[in-house]
């Protein structure tokens, strides 16, 4: 017995010191970062289970833009957006016969449009996200399993004619899952409509332009992003990588945010808070492991390889052509809308930007990732900034006043 027992505690501690090196390790590669430049942003929120993150995030950007304009914090409401767009989205798949594609998606665009032509409402004034299905978080599973078919019917119908009863009966459906937009309400014991509260925030929104970097199209020219969320054909001013970098600069140190949109699907894009853009030519040899071997790990094997290497992972240095054939290739997605805020940097001085993510406060930052200004110059699809935030050279070549 108590040789038994003797044993067990071996083995009790032998798994405890094996838990503290698994702990240490994972401390010593988890990376620290030192701010150089963080501008004021509002809470974090949960997109949850809904493909919302362009609402989310471009709202997030807008409500930065009041803060730092007036010094006031909002929190605008995600599920007003929502509902128009869904609504205009199925519309047109509808006018093109199913040949536009309906989505839980979107771009900042969407946003910027609702804003202007239909207005917005505080989270207050309708039902928080997913309580009217009985959930604390957005959730749009079942909301789209019979929004989806609903669409598809209308839009491949075979009659020669359709009514507009249809609309009706889609709004019905929006409006049980996401609660129906207000046409007045009362905030801070005022009353507005949608309209007049948007006038409110003080802000400008001509003001607003999104920018992009590809070769497909001249440079200092605007055109819509072949993306299947930009439905609007919504554009952007095309330049060079090095001066769509510039911007985003320019914009932090001036103190403003960037509504970022982008691929996240990249194995440097990690689930705690970090993105890399991992040079995997030179990670196979850092991680002791030659070609052959390498292609042989499975995913998970060589994401843990990856990701042992922490800040001292190698990263390519994009270039314009890298960019363009990635978008080209498909290996560049347009998957994810976040919010760049800040600027930081990792003990060997490599620098970050600081983004606020909808996922709620997950991750070791709590909701921030770290994305390099690599990362962020190889995988941005397209941002939405204030014009005022771009260098004055640059507005210039883009006609912008």
């Amino acid at each position: 017995m108590k040789k038994l027992i003797a044993m067990a505690l071996l083995a009790c501690i032998a798994t405890g010191m094996n838990a503290q090196d698994k702990k240490g390790t994972a401390e010593k590669n988890k990376p620290v970062f030192t701010t150089i430049k963080e501008n004021k942003i509002t809470s974090i929120k949960d997109q949850n289970r809904s493909g919302t993150c362009w609402a989310y995030s471009t709202l997030s950007f807008f409500e930065n833009e009041i803060l730092k304009k007036t010094g006031k914090t909002y929190d605008l409401c995600e599920m007003f957006v929502a509902n128009k767009d869904y609504m205009e989205r199925a519309i047109l798949t509808v006018r093109m016969h199913g040949d536009s594609q309906f989505s839980q998606g979107g771009s900042s665009e969407d946003v910027l449009y609702i804003l202007k032509n239909h207005g917005i409402c505080p989270e207050t004034a309708m039902p928080a996200p997913g309580t009217l299905t009985g959930d604390s978080l957005a959730n749009f599973e079942e909301f789209f399993g019979v929004m989806e078919p609903y669409v598809a019917a209308v839009s491949k119908s075979k009659a020669k004619k359709i009514s507009k009863q249809w609309q009706k009966g889609l709004q019905g459906i929006i409006d049980s899952y996401l609660g129906e937009c207000p046409k007045e309400f009362v905030y801070e014991g005022k009353k507005y409509t949608p309209q007049t509260f948007a006038a409110s925030l003080g802000l400008n929104f001509d003001d607003y332009v999104s920018i992009t970097s590809y070769t497909h199209h001249p440079f200092y020219t605007q055109f819509p992003v072949e993306v299947q969320d930009n439905w609007r054909w919504a554009t952007s001013y095309n330049v060079p990588m090095d001066e769509m970098m510039k911007i985003i600069d320019n914009a932090i140190n001036e103190g403003y945010t960037v509504a970022w949109g982008g691929d996240v699907t990249e194995d440097g894009f990690t689930r705690m808070g970090l993105g890399i853009a991992y040079d995997v030519k030179k990670v196979r040899s850092m991680a002791g492991t030659d070609a052959d071997r390498w292609f042989k790990l499975s995913s998970k094997e060589k994401k843990s390889k990856l990701d042992s290497l922490g800040v001292d992972a190698p990263e390519i240095v994009p270039t314009q052509e890298m960019r363009q054939e990635a978008f080209d290739n498909w290996e560049t997605t347009d998957d994810h809308g976040m919010v760049i805020f800040g600027i930081a940097k990792d003990k060997n001085g490599r620098e970050y930007y600081m983004v606020k993510n909808s996922w709620g406060e997950y991750g070791d930052y709590k909701g921030i990732w770290y994305m390099s200004k690599n990362y962020v110059a190889y995988k941005t699809m397209s941002f939405m900034v204030n014009k005022n935030a771009i260098p004055k050279d640059i507005r210039k070549k883009l006609g912008l006043n």
